[in-house]
């Protein structure tokens, strides 16, 4: 079966990032690009309560300026709001390792919902550093099963 990440170098000192909206591995390549060793770094994860305990009120309405008609506004989506302050705090994170020397190569595999919001947060030392993004939610897989997906 190919997974369409194929002979993937992954030096040493690479990390790994695997995310979604809710759960974030770290992953550090403790090998070499022939053999790698994924081990966890660091893992960051985010509570993201049931809708109605994060915003119980009903929609708003708003009323025209002319005339009687009234129409309601569209409540705030709270979890995709999370998710958003998540991978806020995730961009962040992947800043200060690249400027603290802590990896200066990164790999990210996240949903494509993921990546898409993870992009526009990319500071410029992680643009430079990522090698490759990967389009595919893994982060509920063991680390063995992501380290075969990736070098296989």
């Amino acid at each position: 079966m190919s997974t369409g990440y194929d002979r993937m170098k992954i030096a040493a000192g690479t990390w790994v990032v695997v995310c979604d909206g809710r759960k974030a591995l770290i992953l550090c390549n403790k090998g070499d690009a022939t053999f790698p060793n994924l081990r966890t770094h660091e893992v960051h994860e985010q509570e993201n309560p049931p809708a109605s305990e994060q915003g119980t009120d009903a929609p708003g309405r708003v009323h025209q300026s002319v005339g009687t008609a009234r129409s309601s506004v569209e409540t705030t989506d709270w979890h995709d709001e999370a998710e958003r302050e998540f991978l806020r705090g995730v961009a962040g994170r992947l800043d200060a390792a690249i400027a603290g020397g802590e990896t200066s190569a990164l790999i990210l595999v996240a949903s494509p919902r993921a990546l898409g919001m993870l992009r526009p947060l990319y500071g410029e030392g992680v643009k430079q550093a990522i090698l490759a993004e990967i389009d595919r939610d893994m982060v509920k897989l063991p680390v063995y099963e992501i380290e075969k997906l990736l070098a296989a």
